[in-house]
């Protein structure tokens, strides 16, 4: 099943589970039947992130062109909070964000278009986050904007005194100040 979300282009995916008396089993990605309904995407690179702490925070991140990425998402252990915000310039949701839960209980994946900021939260402990990419990893393309920006005022489910960032996450500019950035 595909779900838009409040932002073009952001969708929440939501594989069929098949149970038995042994557990269940997903198709998380079939290309095929995923074309059928209108996702055509091809992805480059997978990445597997693990967080061990409740309220990490990893983001808000995003390449420029033209290594632009659009990002599928899907937690395999614990849960997060996984969030888009719109940078397109000239888009009319611009500074807008689009939010899922996603969890290893619901099986949710959430489509990330190339354009947007991403970043998430954990909301359980010993949290594993996996998401396949259209564009390869590239330093010189890589830019973000800071998690707590009040002009984004993103609902984060931790208090900022709680949170827990990498270094270089707690010194990313505010979107005002990297807006230049998306004009490139």
């Amino acid at each position: 099943m595909i779900e838009p979300l409040d932002l073009p282009g952001v969708m929440l995916i939501t594989p069929p589970r098949f149970a038995d008396s042994r557990g269940w089993f997903s198709e998380t990605w079939n290309q095929a039947r995923l074309a059928a309904l209108g996702f055509t995407e091809t992805f480059v690179q997978d990445n597997h992130s693990s967080s061990t702490r409740p309220g990490t925070i990893r983001g808000l991140h995003c390449q420029l062109a033209p290594f632009a990425q659009g990002k599928l998402v899907r937690c395999i252990r614990g849960a997060i909070w996984d969030v888009a915000v719109d940078i397109r310039h000239g888009s009319p949701s611009f500074g807008r964000h689009a939010a899922a839960e996603l969890s290893a209980a619901n099986g949710r994946q959430l489509w990330i278009p190339p354009g947007f900021l991403h970043g998430f939260c954990t909301t359980e402990p010993d949290t594993e986050v996996v998401y396949k990419v259209t564009a390869p990893y590239d330093k010189a393309s890589e830019r973000g904007v800071i998690w707590n920006d009040p002009d984004l005022a993103l609902p984060w489910p931790v208090p900022a005194g709680t949170a827990l960032l990498s270094d270089k996450d707690n010194l990313l500019p505010r979107l005002a100040e990297a807006e230049p950035w998306f004009r490139l």
